[in-house]
């Protein structure tokens, strides 16, 4: 945070949460937020004067203001990477570095080659960017060669501020003032009886403008049947004109629908829901698979939209909402506004902007997790559906926020409800139930009293050993794969991981290739025929020998999304075989595409990674394969039987939503592990009493909280003696609770080497201490010299 000066005349016109355009080292020019006006000089340095205000009303709020710098303090993450976060980006002006030219050489003979080129330019062009002067030279680095001509005094540079978001405007048209009376109109249609074409686009605009509705442009084209050049041609004889219309690029508006009636146990967890509001800011609604969640969130949400206040509607996946857009629509009309990263940077600016003006179609915003930074003004109600998703945590870059946690800070800033919903709620959200922190209520029983699916074990293991797999099914899946098919339901494998295999190994030498800049094997994917790492994007060629001993005996280890999908096409040749996978859904309707093919029954399997667990409702899916639920189980991770089972449970809520009882396989080494058996039952109760037991005998969250510290520098012995001294001074506060500087499991990415330190924070010193010390750590560590290209990440709560 910077102070800045300003005069009287500007004291009197701005006010906290406007931009303003600063100066900023010895040239550039950046937007900062007003965060607070006041009188006190900062005592280590002269207050620079702004440079200009950027808007006439606050595009931040105070409450977002305050919510940012909790957000701040809580997380260990300055101020300016919250903002960085929480606005879009094109808020954030940046300035462009011009050229001009300032005299002419008196001896060009004096310039270079690319200087004498610069100097021509700028001769017929006043201003020149420095990314055209890169163009023109066709170099990159151009700042030496534009310093010489500094030096040389032959050039000057300005900054200059430019706007990113641009309104979208619809080019409309109308006829000219001067042919309102029928005499006139008579006399332009005698004068166009040699212009077919001009007349024939008069007459479609006559039957147009019937309706008193604006005319567009393209609209009358298209109507016409002519080319833009007849049309431009009658605004060129002033008969018609065009004019312009600012429009958003995203119209969710629609007729709206009755909400469906609940059934007598809806109906009657939706009044206990009301009850537990009076006595209870936060509710966890533990509501099993396809028991009607989202009916009783819409019926919340009605009962809040009719009061005219604001909903926000928070899912972990952008693919989840796609379905609940057209859902929501259905009910609400035009008081939906959605707002995730797959929209573009004018879209979600639209958002913002209708919101500061508390327009009408965003009293309820459906989002992913960037949707808790958004200027509510009036926020009545926030839903965090299936709140048990690690989606929901931001884990780079700063802020490392949690969507789920900071929503709740967010709805007590604003006196608000919070509702968090699942199947399979987080060990913590239901521990602060039983500490009476949040409301509990329970819904188990499916829509439509539909039978929970039949889960079954199958012993893989024994299956491989009596050779009866085909490829990576068991004869069970592919025998109930065969009736669903015959039956023309459809049917979901779950693989969570992508590609063709996750590693290539040469049989004769046992040598798998590696990428270069990461510690980590290269995952091969068929379609492309490459190798790929999935942590750098660095790719190459198949390789058709081995690199280290020169034999031709490569062969692939494991399998993932695109290998099965391989395989069905060989095992079902007639059948429409769908992926779902981030490699399938890049791109702003990757996931629409699919997940509309997937409901309009125009794909019979569909084969996925995590994003298939997530919500998704399809009615004629009546088997749900799991290919290997084993990776899951044996990951790392303290909460790694917590995440099989909510993910295996949750992708079992995929089969049987409708009528019929939905199967589920589920293909382990391991069938008597006590998590699948759990899993085979519902059983949420045990696993969490037992998960509990294991957190308080290890102290893991909920018992204490978890700060993780990551060091990186590509020099691997100056962030080995980094992490030393910090890992040393912090067990000087923290004794036992620290665990580390240790290497994570992939030790280096990007050419970065990593350490990693542990600190379980204390039960019986206050939170805000703990921080403190750590952030009085961090700064002596940063003070140190041969300490500063090292950099430190810290992540509280990083599960």
């Amino acid at each position: 945070m910077f102070t800045y000066a300003i005069t009287e005349a500007e004291a009197t016109f701005v006010r906290t949460g406007m931009r303003v355009a600063v100066p900023f080292g010895k040239s550039k020019i950046h937007t900062a937020i007003i965060h607070r006006i006041h009188k006190e000089a900062p005592a280590a340095y002269e207050a620079k004067d702004i440079h200009q205000i950027l808007d006439e009303v606050p595009i931040v709020n105070e409450k977002q203001l305050l919510h940012w710098q909790w957000i701040s303090d809580y997380y260990l993450c300055a101020l300016g990477e919250v903002v960085r976060s929480a606005l879009p980006s094109a808020f954030l002006l940046e300035s462009e570095t011009l050229v001009s030219l300032k005299k002419t050489s008196e001896d060009e003979n004096q310039l270079s080659d690319d200087e004498f080129l610069i100097v021509e330019a700028l001769r017929h062009q006043s201003t020149l960017k420095v990314a055209e002067i890169s163009n023109l030279l066709d170099k990159k680095h151009v700042l030496p060669i534009l310093h010489q001509l500094l030096r040389k005094d032959t050039i000057q540079l300005k900054e200059e501020i430019y706007e990113r978001y641009k309104p979208k405007l619809v080019k409309y048209v109308r006829l000219q003032d001067t042919y309102e009376d029928e005499e006139k109109l008579n006399e332009l249609f005698a004068d166009l009886s040699r212009a077919k074409k001009q007349r024939e686009v008069l007459l479609v605009y006559f039957s147009l403008s019937t309706s008193k509705q604006p005319i567009m442009a393209k609209t009358l084209i298209r109507q016409s049947n002519v080319s833009a050049a007849v049309l431009k041609a009658l605004v060129d004889k002033n008969i018609l004109e065009f004019y312009h219309l600012q429009v958003d690029r995203i119209d969710l508006s629609k007729e709206k629908d009755e909400l469906p009636e609940l059934s007598d146990f809806q109906k009657d967890t939706y009044n206990r829901i009301q009850n537990q509001f009076d006595k209870k800011a936060v509710v966890l609604l533990h509501g099993i698979t396809s028991s009607g969640k989202t009916e009783i969130y819409a019926k919340l949400i009605e009962e809040v939209l009719e009061k005219g206040n604001q909903v926000l509607y928070l899912v972990p996946e952008i693919a989840l909402t796609t379905q609940l857009i057209s859902r929501l629509r259905n009910y609400f009309g035009d008081k939906i506004s959605v707002f995730h990263s797959k929209y573009s940077l004018n879209e979600r600016i639209e958002v913002w902007n209708n919101l500061l003006q508390q327009k009408e179609k965003t009293q309820l915003i459906l989002g992913a997790r960037s949707a808790v930074f958004l200027p509510f003004t009036n926020l009545d109600l926030i839903i965090v559906d299936e709140e048990h998703e690690t989606s929901y945590k931001q884990f780079d870059p700063a802020p490392r926020y949690h969507a789920r946690d900071t929503a709740i800070v967010l709805a007590n800033m604003h006196s608000a409800k919070v509702l968090l919903g699942s199947a399979t709620p987080s060990i913590e959200s239901y521990y602060n139930t039983r500490e009476h922190k949040y409301g509990l209520e329970e819904l188990q029983r499916r829509f439509g009293d539909v039978l929970l699916p039949e889960i079954e074990l199958v012993d893989i293991k024994e299956s491989y050993r009596k050779k009866r797999m085909t490829g990576h099914f068991s004869e069970r899946l592919l025998l109930l794969m065969n009736e669903a098919l015959g039956e023309k339901e459809q049917v979901i494998l779950f693989q969570n991981r992508r590609g063709y295999s996750p590693i290539v190994e040469c049989t004769t030498c046992g040598v798998a290739p590696q990428c270069p800049n990461c510690d980590v094997s290269l995952t091969y994917h068929k379609f492309r025929a490459e190798l790929r790492c999935h942590y750098c994007g660095y790719n190459r060629a198949m390789p058709q020998t081995c690199a280290a001993c020169g034999n031709a005996t490569l062969d692939t280890k494991g399998f993932g999304t695109e290998q099965i999908e391989l395989e069905l096409k060989d095992l079902f040749p007639g059948t429409t075989i769908g992926r779902m996978d981030l490699d399938t859904t890049r791109g702003k309707h990757g996931y629409e595409k699919i997940i509309n093919a997937f409901q309009m029954q125009e794909i019979d399997i569909l084969v996925g990674t995590q994003m298939l667990s997530k919500g998704l409702d399809f009615s004629n899916v009546s088997l749900v394969g799991v290919l290997n639920a084993d990776n899951m189980l044996n990951f790392p991770d303290f909460r790694a039987h917590e995440k099989s089972f909510q993910m295996l449970t949750q992708v079992s809520g995929r089969a049987g939503r409708a009528k019929k009882r939905g199967k589920v396989i589920i293909q382990t080494f391991n069938p008597f592990h006590q998590i699948l058996q759990q899993v085979t039952t519902n059983d949420y109760a045990t696993m969490f009493k037992e998960q509990l037991h294991d957190r308080h005998q290890l102290k893991y969250p909920p018992m204490v909280r978890l700060v993780r510290i990551t060091l990186k520098h590509k020099d691997f012995a100056k962030v080995n003696s980094a992490s030393n001294w910090l890992g040393k001074s912090l067990a000087n506060s923290f004794d036992n609770n620290v665990l580390g500087p240790t290497s994570p499991a992939i030790s280096r990415i990007r050419n970065q080497h990593i350490k990693t330190i542990l600190i379980k924070l204390p039960e019986d010193r206050p939170l805000r201490q703990s921080k403190a010390i750590i952030q009085k750590i961090k700064d002596s560590f940063q003070s140190i010299p041969e300490f500063r290209s090292v950099r430190l990440n810290i992540d509280v709560d990083c599960y």
